[in-house]
């Protein structure tokens, strides 16, 4: 069982502040301490990379080596303004471009629930905005905004890295008799009872509100709620192999992600705005 590479920052005793700059593997990192929580930010992507409530295990995975350039595997990365491959622009990266841009970050602010945060990146006539609440749950919010004079199409998501203790022990409860589109095997599916992930999993689920993940190796549920976002997107490799990530840590981890877009783009009208949300909490 591997530690999560961030928690470095956290080992030792003296007092930190709540929110302190570090540069970490070519990124500037945001070291976020406070009395309910520890997390970390990258200004690249305005990616939540690492959080933690007091007393409990990590909630969110992330890749112990980063590319020295590009995205960042791990945490929630904010896939924006298209979720996997372009349309159109083959040569385009997938999942978009604001994972690989540093965002700016417009406030930061500490309170007795915990930290809120509110990033912001424009590109081109767009405005997209992350705020981020995290205590002892989590939850990020994604607006953007579209500030051109003709229509457009965005798809999108919180692609959101889940810290397990061994993939071939969770299941996800809660999206029994939801239907679906199994990208694995190209065939639509409906769920039925709780869905296993080991040897691999790419399904897009037609399904709002909280699920279960239940990981029995470290005794633990965590409730995910994607919201009314169109999809539900449940994504694990497998046996394929995930570049720059090990075997052993490919079982560690777990995708449910907040989607939008994904199967058919949203239309934007000018001066009209999209909203994405993720929640999680501890269970019972």
């Amino acid at each position: 069982m591997h530690e999560h590479p961030l928690q470095r920052f956290f080992r030792s005793l003296r007092e930190r502040p709540v929110f302190a700059w570090e540069r970490y593997q070519q990124r500037d990192v945001l070291v976020i301490d406070h009395p309910l929580c520890q997390a970390v930010f990258s200004r690249q992507g305005a990616q939540l990379l690492h959080f933690q409530p007091r007393g409990q295990k990590p909630w969110l995975w992330c890749a112990a080596k980063w590319p020295q350039v590009g995205a960042i595997r791990g945490g929630v990365p904010v896939c924006w303004p298209w979720y996997g491959r372009h349309p159109s622009e083959n040569a385009w990266p997938s999942h978009g471009w604001a994972r690989l841009i540093n965002w700016k970050l417009l406030d930061s602010r500490s309170d007795d629930d915990g930290v809120h945060l509110h990033w912001q990146l424009q590109l081109c006539d767009w405005q997209v905005d992350l705020h981020a609440d995290l205590g002892e749950r989590m939850e990020l919010r994604l607006s953007t905004e579209h500030q051109d004079s003709l229509p457009c199409q965005l798809s999108q998501a919180l692609h959101a890295y889940w810290r397990i203790g061994d993939v071939g022990e969770v299941a996800l409860s809660g999206l029994e008799g939801a239907q679906g589109y199994d990208q694995l095997n190209r065939e639509v599916c409906r769920q039925q009872g709780e869905l296993r992930v080991d040897g691999g999993c790419q399904r897009v689920f037609q399904h709002e509100g909280e699920l279960q993940l239940k990981d029995h190796a470290w005794q633990r549920e965590l409730c995910i709620d994607t919201g009314d976002s169109a999809d539900t997107v449940v994504w694990h490799p497998g046996a394929r192999p995930l570049l720059g990530v090990s075997w052993d840590e490919v079982n560690e981890f777990v995708c449910v992600e907040a989607a939008s877009g994904g199967t058919d783009s949203v239309c934007l009208a000018p001066g009209e705005r999209a909203h994405l949300s993720l929640q999680a909490r501890a269970g019972a």
